[in-house]
């Protein structure tokens, strides 16, 4: 039989076909922000690999490293850091998530096309998110009630936006919670006098991204750290990646996976 291996071998390579580099398979789980880049290399990863197996889905960041953690993951998507909590249950699990940062990230506060508001503070977002303004009026807007819209706790999009937007501060109780960038994206363009934030991924012409602290979202301005509400995307593995998970993230961390890191809205690193 072994013969017979290397004949079929030698006769596949003198026809000049080529024999699957990899014949394995991996899961990709977490962060809404970080799916389509995920989806996307992926997509082109296994057009150019045949054998790879990529399974790709979203649920959120907390849901990423908790899958990680847990063991049913290869590879948790987070669109922030992971926590202290985390570590420790981890390290419980006989677990070492090891932090990949594949992109950075803008987060665009958002609202309906038609507002006339184009600029925002960080203390206005801020007062808007905690309750003290409540109607866009006091921003100089029309006399139209601020209908807010956030993420849910289990996204790292709520966990950075939290951090460095609000300082930590809550975010008031009658908020509209959405499960994903692009829920709060669409609720914020159906929705007049809606505000909202998504990655700078999910900004379309749908929406209109205000300038925060008179800083408009680019690939320059979150390179730079001009952008006051910049942030890094990571993939986590457990320890140094491996196998099929360590081909896929250096994909993603060549030239052409960033190339399409920006196709997809995001910041490259180089």
């Amino acid at each position: 039989m072994k013969v017979l291996s290397r004949v079929l071998t030698l006769a596949l390579v003198t026809l000049g076909l080529t024999i699957p580099c990899y014949a394995e398979k991996i899961v990709v789980e977490g962060s809404t922000t970080v799916l389509p880049i995920a989806q996307k290399a992926a997509e082109v990863f296994m057009n150019n690999n045949s054998g790879a197996d990529i399974s790709v889905r979203g649920g959120g960041s907390g849901v990423g490293i908790a899958s990680l953690i847990d063991g049913t993951c290869d590879i948790g998507n987070s669109s922030r850091s992971i926590k202290d909590s985390e570590l420790d249950k981890a390290v419980t699990n006989g677990r070492s998530p090891k932090a990949n940062v594949i992109a950075m990230d803008g987060i665009c506060v958002i609202v309906h096309p038609a507002n006339s508001i184009g600029a925002l503070t960080k203390k206005q977002i801020k007062d808007i998110y905690t309750g003290t303004i409540s109607n866009w009026k006091q921003l100089g807007g029309p006399d139209e009630k601020i209908v807010v819209i956030s993420r849910d706790s289990s996204s790292g999009t709520f966990e950075a936006f939290g951090a460095l937007a609000l300082d930590g501060s809550k975010v008031r109780s009658d908020a509209l919670l959405q499960a994903s960038n692009q829920a709060v994206a669409s609720t914020v363009s159906r929705t007049p006098g809606a505000i909202g934030y998504v990655g700078l991924g999910y900004v379309s012409s749908s929406v209109k991204a205000v300038d925060v602290d008179a800083v408009k979202a680019t690939k320059e301005t979150v390179l730079s750290n001009k952008y006051p509400i910049g942030r890094p995307l990571f993939m986590y593995t457990n320890g140094e990646p491996k196998g099929l998970a360590k081909q896929f993230i250096d994909f993603i961390l060549s030239s052409e996976g960033q190339k399409l890191v920006e196709e997809e809205g995001f910041v490259g690193l180089k």
